[in-house]
């Protein structure tokens, strides 16, 4: 917002956060965000707080905080939401708009708007759901895809477009495509976009399978799927599946509304949808069992990846630590090497086992599986990582190597696609 032209407070409850952030450091790995964040602080028009109080007079507020899964239900958990709002609206006056951000379900804007209408009369709420990928979120926020203004009707909605249009007035000069609509689109446009995204990923996974068993080549058909300009390349590649702080618990919330309102065929979707997703990752440590022989017990396994994925250093409902925990348990030294998410994953897993480097991790290993596909991964050479490793076994668990290269290279390569070729066709 800064970079967009506007003079913008941070507001956090974490200090330490908040410290971290006044010092020009980002306190997560994005590609670029550092960079704009000194260069904002540097112009004078950036600024962070703890002190609600000084967001007094600034006339529009964007509400951005989480809405992660209830804690033993899958429903989201909208009280980090409901407190935020509770503390921001004694600090506006009339006329001000608060912009919503947060992914939530269906009817949570009413709610809110009824709540202001009580606590702060003349306080307009917008909806404006992000549409940000961990790994692109800087070009995604400067250059969306499409913008969507949740707005209410008649005066209000009207101010509340007018407003978001100067918010987005860059943008909007670039012809970024808007719409304009009610609360509850707004809020289901986010939430059904992932619930897509996740159905195409767990429909290629399944489709692989079925690809494999009848002796086909699911690269090949994927390939030809992705030309298919109604289908696209895009989230159409087989392998571990998908994680992170989004698409698992927004399908699942997005489930758990859909019933409450009475729908039973998007859940039974969704539901299987989570299902195939998660059946990847005991397949590949099936798959890893298999490959050391029926056992891992006592191996040395080199785990490339703990991120969730590449340019990020998100591990929230990471396949990849899943994995290494699964194979952990049954006996295995896990040793994981990860270019960003090696300390996040510290932190978190304290008796898991560490590596800089994937040559560090790889010594002596009894097994090498590809789990995240940074792009550091796949530009190994085959050759020198044979040198190091016990056994030359690896698996591909993203389709991120050139398999006749590692092949080539002596290694005994699997994938999640069931594709044991030793030609070079692909």
């Amino acid at each position: 917002m800064c970079k967009l032209g506007h003079d913008v407070i941070g507001i956090d409850a974490d200090a330490s956060r908040i410290k971290v952030l006044a010092k020009g450091e980002s306190p997560f790995f994005e590609p670029g965000l550092s960079a704009l964040l000194q260069d904002g602080l540097s112009s004078g028009r950036l600024r962070f707080s703890t002190d609600i109080s000084v967001v007094e007079g600034s006339g529009c507020h964007f509400l951005c905080v989480g809405t992660p899964q209830r804690a033993g239900h899958a429903a989201a958990d909208t009280s980090d939401v409901d407190a935020a709002f509770e503390q921001l609206l004694p600090h506006t006056r009339p006329g001000d708009l608060i912009a919503g951000k947060s992914t939530v379900p269906v009817g949570t804007t009413t709610r809110l708007g009824n709540w202001a209408r009580r606590a702060s009369p003349g306080v307009v709420l917008a909806w404006n759901p992000e549409f940000l990928r961990e790994g692109s979120a800087v070009h995604d926020t400067l250059e969306p895809e499409r913008l969507v203004f949740g707005v209410p009707d008649g005066a209000a909605g009207a101010l509340a477009v007018d407003r978001l249009e100067k918010v987005y007035a860059e943008p909007l000069a670039a012809e970024v495509p808007v719409v304009v609509t009610d609360y509850a689109t707004a809020e289901l446009v986010k939430v059904a976009a992932n619930a897509f995204l996740a159905t195409k990923i767990s429909f290629i996974n399944a489709v692989a399978q079925v690809c494999a068993a009848a002796g086909g080549d699911a690269r090949h058909l994927t390939r030809a799927l992705g030309y298919d300009s109604r289908i696209g390349r895009l989230h159409l590649q087989p392998g571990l599946g998908f994680g992170g702080g989004c698409l698992s618990k927004d399908i699942r919330a997005f489930s758990t509304r859909a019933q409450e309102l009475g729908n039973a065929d998007l859940p039974a979707l969704l539901g299987e949808v989570d299902r195939i997703n998660l059946r990847q990752r005991s397949r590949l440590i099936g798959l890893a069992v298999q490959m050391c022989g029926g056992s891992v017990a006592g191996r040395r396994i080199a785990a490339l990846g703990a991120a969730f994925k590449p340019n990020t250093d998100d591990i929230r409902d990471s396949p990849a630590l899943d994995v290494c925990i699964g194979l952990r348990d049954l006996g295995a030294e896990v040793v994981i090497t990860d270019p960003k998410a090696i300390e996040n994953a510290r932190r978190a897993y304290p008796d898991l086992q560490f590596a800089v480097t994937a040559e560090e991790a790889a010594v002596d290993a009894d097994l090498v599986l590809l789990l995240t596909d940074w792009p550091q991964f796949a530009a190994i050479s085959p050759t020198a990582l044979a040198r190091l490793v016990r056994s030359p076994r690896v698996i591909d668990a993203r389709d991120a190597l050139d398999r006749p290269a590692w092949r080539a290279a002596g290694w005994y390569l699997r994938a999640l696609t069931g594709d044991d070729r030793r030609t070079v066709a692909d």
